[in-house]
């Protein structure tokens, strides 16, 4: 099988609205020109991840997930033949949600997944948090494969690959906002090892405020089967600088690997965990400006 082309729109935000429309357009069609299977923003795309601390301005910037803005990519999906993961500020009651929504390439709707771990001790404490993760079986030209979403600050919570991993996830896309180092990055490597899944983050690039780029793709594939010794996960990591990077990704390889190994769902006792579902916080871990949502 050809290798699966993941294309990282490590873009710069503009002005307004529409120039991200536009932009993100532009930057699609260039990725299925470098051959990508699947083009991926970085978080909150349409707002360039700006999240004003008034209410009433943050609600003018949020889009539905049925708006002109979002559906512009299923039609390019479809026209182009590529998958698209466009991120986004969700219209939602009570708050805006930060969003992304899977488009396969025959222009179809997988699922719109809002961010479960919002970052309530900063300015996302004006976003309401998502309900769930989703898997969904993604159409390439490559082939079928089983993909879920995580947005940034989820990708801190092992949890958050367990679910995907235990609804079956192969591959994980994750628009960010954030500086990715050393730490960060070595978070993607844990939950691609441990969960035997390629994991595909977008990240803004250096220039954005709080941001630097190193967008990267994990493949989790630690010691291949061949028997040839342990192999480094990360198939590509970005620089700073703004740009479309294209990681190939084996998925014959992937699938060999988690037919095989020990790690992800072969071993685990789960009515050994009934600890991790318990909500009591103990300290040191208490803080006053966590919200508990049901």
């Amino acid at each position: 099988m050809n290798k699966l082309k993941i294309a990282l729109l490590q873009l710069m935000p503009c002005a307004t609205q529409g120039e991200n429309l536009e932009k993100g357009i532009a930057a699609c069609k260039k990725a299925k020109e470098m051959g990508a299977d699947i083009a991926l923003f970085p978080e909150m795309w349409n707002a360039g991840y700006d999240i004003p601390q008034n209410a009433e301005i943050l609600k003018t910037m949020a889009v539905s997930k049925d708006s002109k803005f979002v559906n512009t990519f299923d039609q390019l999906a479809k026209q182009l033949n590529m998958a698209i993961a466009i991120a986004y500020m969700e219209s939602f009651s009570p708050q805006p949600r930060n969003t992304v929504t899977l488009f396969d390439r025959h222009g179809n709707r997988l699922f719109d997944y809002a961010k479960v771990h919002t970052c309530d001790f900063g300015d996302e404490c004006m976003l309401y948090p998502g309900e769930d993760f989703y898997v969904a079986d993604l159409d390439t030209e490559k082939g079928v494969f089983k993909t879920g979403a995580m947005i940034c600050y989820d990708r801190e919570f092992p949890e958050s690959g367990r679910i995907l991993m235990l609804k079956g996830a192969q591959l994980v896309l994750v628009p960010n906002a954030c500086p990715m180092e050393i730490n960060r990055l070595s978070q993607l490597r844990g939950r691609a090892y441990e969960n035997m899944f390629v994991i595909a983050t977008c990240n803004y690039p250096a220039g954005k405020p709080d941001c630097n780029g190193h967008s990267s793709v994990f493949d989790g594939v630690a010691y291949p089967v061949d028997g040839s010794g342990p192999r480094d996960t990360c198939l590509l990591e970005a620089g700073g600088e703004e740009g479309i990077y294209i990681a190939s990704v084996d998925m014959d390889l992937v699938n060999e690997y988690r037919n095989n190994e020990v790690h992800g769902n072969a071993y685990r006792r789960p009515w050994k965990y009934t600890l991790l579902t318990d909500e009591t916080i103990q300290p040191p871990f208490v803080r006053e400006d966590n919200r508990k949502i049901k």
